[in-house]
């Protein structure tokens, strides 16, 4: 995980997850309109995850 993409996953969630298929910017997406934190929280969850 680099730098641009954990500064990306603070900005913008669903951004830094765009790789990563639907099912996780969807994920994201949705919590992040649900509250900030828990995508931000998630998508460095995802980013952190091997493939």
């Amino acid at each position: 995980m680099s730098i641009w993409r954990v500064i990306l996953s603070v900005l913008f969630p669903p951004l830094a997850v765009i790789d990563r298929g639907c099912g996780s910017i969807l994920i994201v997406l949705i919590l992040t309109l649900a509250g900030w934190i828990p995508g931000v929280i998630a998508a460095l969850i995802i980013l952190n995850n091997k493939r």
